[in-house]
């Protein structure tokens, strides 16, 4: 059985960029309140080297997250990739911990994606988000510069973040859409239609939030007694759940724990093999093991970025 992130398979971005589903995303590996560098740099570093060992060679960021911070870190530890997409977002301003600001003007958002490709090293951005759609500002215009950076070649596919169907398809009428990324997890499916939508689209799905902030992962919490039935933690089988969900999924777990990390990550991929050997015939929406515990469908929405 697979020990690696390989196994949940893999999806084209934008129908060319081909990457292995189970990705990363890198906003935890800065300080607290994703704010400044983390405790141990070195630590980050370590764990960023782990990923393709893992398997992974996907990985989310943000020029937010820090700010600078990630995509530094990413290039210290990786460049020049070597196969690996660093996907990243621009859109959202910081004035400190915790506290963030969305800002889309069309000159803004150019400036943040030539920095993340100055700090990220590259001649072009494999996919580049855009965060959130400032309502301060005409989205056509927001839209425009995508479509620029695209056709200038600095970006080479571009996405959405916390969009509606309507939204994607606005966008689309100005650029190519290839990934929309809205938070979405067991316990959290208020997304369901542009999950749905991306599907129908061949559009990828990047699911923020994926473990609920670590919730999902807590022993005794909602999928406790699926994962029991597996020999799996729950974070394994709540990342597994997500694989199994749709074909369009691209979970992308953070943590800036490299124990956390090979618990959850590549082991995913098994507890998705196993289920779908052992439970063939489940319902589709369902958990590995069968429906999910009346829990995840009370559990609360938290805002985060």
């Amino acid at each position: 059985m697979t020990t690696t992130a390989a196994g949940s398979g893999t999806f084209r971005i934008g129908g060319d960029l081909e990457v292995t589903r189970l990705g990363f995303g890198a906003m935890r590996i800065t300080g607290e309140g994703v704010w400044g560098p983390p405790r141990d740099p070195d630590e980050a570093r370590r764990l960023l080297r782990r990923l393709p060992g893992l398997g992974v060679d996907f990985i989310d960021t943000a020029d937010s997250y820090g700010p600078e911070v990630s995509e530094q870190l990413i290039r210290e530890a990786l460049h020049p990739y070597d196969g690996i997409v660093v996907a990243t977002k621009a859109g959202l301003t910081r004035c400190g911990p915790d506290r963030w600001e969305i800002l889309g003007r069309p000159e803004y958002l150019r400036q943040c994606c030539e920095l993340s490709l100055r700090r990220l090293g590259v001649d072009a951005i494999d996919l580049w988000q855009l965060h959130r759609i400032d309502p301060q500002v005409p989205r056509e215009e927001q839209f425009g510069v995508l479509r620029e950076l695209r056709d200038e070649g600095k970006v080479r596919h571009v996405g959405l973040s916390e969009v509606s169907v309507e939204e994607i398809e606005a966008a689309r009428a100005v650029v190519p859409v290839a990934t929309v990324q809205n938070r979405y997890n067991l316990a959290d499916r208020g997304s369901e239609d542009v999950l749905e939508h991306c599907e129908r689209e061949g559009i990828g799905f990047i699911p923020w939030f994926p473990l609920d902030a670590g919730r999902l992962a807590e022993p005794g919490g909602a999928v406790a007694e699926i994962a029991r039935a597996h020999g799996a933690t729950p974070g394994q089988v709540a990342l597994a759940w997500l694989l199994r969900r749709s074909p369009v999924m691209l979970p992308i777990p953070g943590t800036s724990s490299i124990a956390h990390l090979e618990e959850n990550v590549a082991p995913a991929a098994r507890v998705l093999a196993e289920a779908a050997g052992a439970r063939r015939g489940a319902a589709a929406g369902g958990p590995p093991g069968g429906a999910g515990p009346a829990a995840a469908r009370t559990a609360a929405r938290r805002p985060a970025p």
